[in-house]
């Protein structure tokens, strides 16, 4: 294993290692209820790791103990080489963060918004870059209450990207974005993950995670029910062929194949198709999609902790 190292923003000690979070364990509860339950997770420098799961799994807790803002039950978390519940301070300095609503002053504007964060911040950045990083210059001047929701959620970006933090954290990051804030948020992740920072994700949208992730994580019922890079988890499913096949004087026949070996199967198909003289209609192969890959954790009961 390659060992890097990285100095964090406060310059208290370094960063050393692939991972950036590494998660033994955690359990989140509320009184009775375990929200999280005994989950295992990392998280590697660089890349874009997007968990995913439905609502009231445990995804937001899970967000919540590693920054440090929920106590956990059980388990160890290490965050940029730290335990969030003990080095906050300098955790929040190294990282940030968007969530679902930052609650912005009405009567402020994106500069002014992003002065006071930088006022508050130990990184360095510049106002009017980051603004026109994320598609806001040409609004510096307007009112928050008068943006777009799409714009505010540009705002809550500004402040995450703010400094170029080593890990970005960002939940549900383009719920209710207009699809030009969505595309600009796209191509901002893809660019961050380009220049070495470590992004953790939430998203209900699940083509997000197939065009951004380069690992997933599903949990359901407070538990990790698969996990992997996305050929991984899209490995656990079957590829489908649909067609209909055509022959003069006969009824035409629907074909629907599951398949393990899509270029094999195809193949076959059309071999068998040439050699009899069919016609394939409406021809279609297409992967396993991230979609049936959830749908199938939902249908499960209970859920289950699949291996790395």
């Amino acid at each position: 294993m390659t060992t890097t190292a990285a100095t964090s923003a406060e310059g208290t000690r370094p960063i050393t290692g692939d991972l950036v979070v590494d998660v033994r364990g955690l359990s989140v509860a509320y009184g009775s209820f375990t929200a999280v339950d005994g989950i295992d997770l990392d998280v590697r420098r660089g890349e874009v790791f997007a968990l995913l799961g439905t609502n009231g799994a445990g995804k937001t807790s899970t967000l919540e103990a590693l920054q440090g803002f929920r106590p956990r039950a059980a388990g160890t978390v290490d965050v940029l080489g730290d335990d969030p519940a003990v080095s906050t301070r300098r955790i929040r300095a190294a990282s940030g963060v968007m969530v679902q609503e930052a609650g912005f002053v009405p009567e402020a504007t994106p500069v002014t918004a992003l002065q006071l964060w930088a006022s508050l911040s130990s990184r360095l950045d510049d106002v009017d870059a980051v603004l026109e990083r994320v598609g806001l210059a040409h609004r510096r001047d307007v009112l928050v209450k008068d943006l777009s929701g799409g714009e505010r959620r540009r705002l809550d970006l500004a402040l995450a990207v703010w400094g170029a933090p080593d890990l970005i954290v960002l939940d549900e990051p383009t719920a209710g974005l207009d699809p030009e804030s969505r595309a600009t948020l796209w191509g901002l992740v893809r660019e961050l993950r380009d220049g070495g920072t470590t992004v953790l994700m939430t998203t209900h949208h699940l083509e997000e995670a197939e065009q951004l992730a380069d690992r997933v994580a599903i949990m359901h019922r407070g538990r990790i029910a698969v996990r992997g890079t996305l050929a991984e988890v899209l490995d656990q499913r079957p590829a489908r062929i649909t067609a209909t096949r055509r022959v003069a004087g006969q009824p035409d026949e629907p074909l629907d194949v599951r398949t393990r070996d899509l270029q094999a199967d195809l193949l076959a198909l059309l071999l068998d198709a040439q050699r009899t003289g069919a016609e394939l209609h409406r021809l279609r192969a297409t992967p396993a999609s991230l979609e049936e890959v959830f749908q199938s954790v939902v249908r499960s009961t209970p859920a289950q902790e699949a291996s790395r």
